[in-house]
């Protein structure tokens, strides 16, 4: 036995209970390394199961999309890049003969020297180019909130990046155009993007172009809902079945859209059929000012239905049965005022088929139920014929009446106003008062019994039309003059500041001939009706000088 070593039980039986005590604490440390484990392993299998939070866009629009994409799963090299949209540098000034230039040219050296790069492109890497983006202008660079326009080219957009948009766009506040050009849409992406463009407050220009979808959907885009103002649709090889639709989207006899102001369909496919129903779409619409069918496949038979709608047109029967409608619920000064027709108007104002008989009746009916018309006004129209309506007077009070109770029952802002002043007697704000009065409805227009039919004037709201490049002859021409004289006329006898008809009318690149007498007249009327024409005076000497601006 060593030396100094201690062999005494009481030391035997330390070293036992101090081995107990170690291996006691290994046993507890790896039961806690192993409940960590299994924590930690039950921690990564909730974080892969866990849904993440959804994303709240700001209204910023580059960090925005980039977030969405790539919570959509996007690696960051297949995110589209968001660009500053590229401008054409502006014209520099000329320069002022009586200014000093700063700096004196220099004597010429011979030292050839490298010619600077010129400013009017930009480079990039390779195929950097062909790699999508989106392009942004914006009203301050230096703000992100202040995107403006959106124009997407040259790349398609699937149901992800719509989502993607669906998430972003309605956030934008100052947004106001978007432009898609060659962006491969399908139906299902095109109605999923007409959803999203009623959320989006200000956005008022949708320009889609170079996107066939053999559905034609185009329709959705112009729902009763829709704020949009400016829509083009130029080569997305709409045909007549589109047409038809873009004209239902217009107007029937009891809807119409109430805000799109300019509507481009040039460089489609759309012939005489769909021509056609474009110009049924704008008989009871008179929203609609710009209107381009340029480049399409339209002749006389298009061309004469067009010179019909800007003319004058007789009413069908459902039109006829509405008309009857208005009359007895908004047009009428006595149901206005409270007062009930006689028992015998009662009688003849149930509805029945719109003969001859029943539109002779309903002009007679209106000359009735004008209450400032006097007795001698009555007797007068009664010996006029066969009850067609000639003077404006009726449908004009009528209308006036209809306004001032819209005026009153109209609601602004969920508050209910009563009249046209507040409480002190001050005029109300402008942004209250214009807005309350609605257009009046075409069919209340004055009437005219031809061969018993009721014939009412044509659209005069539209003022600029574009037919060039089409297949239109000498018949479509006389067509559109006839239309042109009528309405020149009717703004001379009858002048309504709302109802200009045609300022400006494109015939150009169609198959008529160099002294076609019909063109010429046309392209003589219209320059008197053009807003920027201004006549030409003489000089003392008897010489013309033009006075254009």
């Amino acid at each position: 036995m060593p030396e100094g070593v201690d062999d005494s039980p009481a030391n035997a039986r330390f070293a036992s209970i101090a081995k107990k005590v170690k291996m006691g604490k290994r046993t507890e440390k790896a039961l806690k390394e192993k409940a960590a484990a299994s924590t930690s392993q039950e921690a990564s299998e909730d974080d892969v199961n866990k849904v993440p939070e959804p994303y709240t866009c700001t209204g910023h629009f580059d960090p925005d999309f980039t977030e969405l994409c790539r919570r959509a799963g996007l690696a960051p090299s297949e995110i589209p890049t968001v660009v500053i949209r590229a401008k054409r540098p502006g014209t520099p000034p000329p320069p002022d003969p009586k200014a000093k230039d700063p700096n004196p040219p220099e004597e010429a050296v011979d030292v050839a020297e490298e010619e600077p790069k010129p400013k009017t492109y930009v480079t990039k890497e390779r195929f950097a180019y062909f790699k999508p983006c989106i392009q942004v202008e914006m009203e301050n660079e230096d703000k992100p909130a202040t995107v403006t326009e959106v124009y997407i080219r040259g790349w398609k957009i699937d149901d992800m990046m719509v989502g993607i948009f669906k998430t972003c766009f309605p956030t934008i506040e100052k947004l106001h155009t978007i432009n898609f050009w060659n962006t491969g849409l399908t139906d299902k992406t095109l109605r999923d993007l007409a959803a999203i463009f009623p959320q989006c407050p200000n956005l008022k220009n949708i320009v889609i172009e170079g996107n066939p979808i053999p559905e034609e959907p185009w329709a959705c885009i112009m729902g009763e809902d829709s704020l949009i103002i400016n829509l083009s649709l130029r080569h997305n090889d709409i045909t007549d079945r589109g047409a038809s639709g873009i004209s239902s989207a217009l107007s029937t006899v009891t809807t119409c859209n109430k805000n799109l102001i300019s509507l481009n369909l040039s460089h489609n496919k759309i012939t005489d059929v769909g021509a056609e129903a474009i110009a049924k779409g704008l008989r009871m619409n008179r929203i609609l000012l710009c209107l381009s069918l340029a480049s399409n496949r339209i002749t006389d038979k298009g061309a004469m239905k067009f010179g019909e709608l800007l003319s004058r047109f007789p009413l069908t029967h459902e039109e006829v049965v509405e008309r009857r409608k208005l009359l007895r619920d908004k047009g009428s000064p006595d149901r206005g005022s409270g007062k009930s027709p006689p028992p015998s108007r009662r009688a003849e104002s149930k509805d029945r088929p719109g003969s001859v008989r029943s539109g002779s009746h309903l002009d007679k009916g209106d000359k009735k139920r004008d209450k400032s018309s006097k007795k001698k006004d009555n007797k007068k129209d009664k010996d006029d014929g066969k009850g067609g309506t000639k003077k404006a007077d009726t449908w004009k009070k009528g209308a006036k009446a209809v306004m001032a109770a819209e005026t009153v029952t109209k609601t602004t802002k969920g508050k209910k106003t009563t009249s046209s002043k507040d409480k002190k007697g001050g005029a109300m704000p402008e942004s209250e008062s214009p807005d309350m009065v609605e257009a009046i409805n075409p069919l209340l227009e004055s009437v005219e019994s031809i061969e018993g039919q009721l014939w009412i004037p044509g659209n005069r709201s539209i003022i600029s039309l574009n037919l060039s490049r089409n297949e239109i002859g000498e018949a479509g021409l006389k067509s559109i003059l006839l239309a042109v004289q009528y309405q020149i006329t009717l703004a001379n006898l009858a002048p309504n500041p709302a109802l200009k008809g045609l300022m400006r009318l494109s015939l150009g690149r169609n198959p008529i001939r160099a002294d076609s007498e019909a063109y010429q007249k046309i392209q003589d009327l219209m320059l008197t009706r053009d807003p920027f024409y201004k006549a030409q005076a003489k000089s003392p000497d008897g010489d013309t000088q033009s006075l254009a601006g």
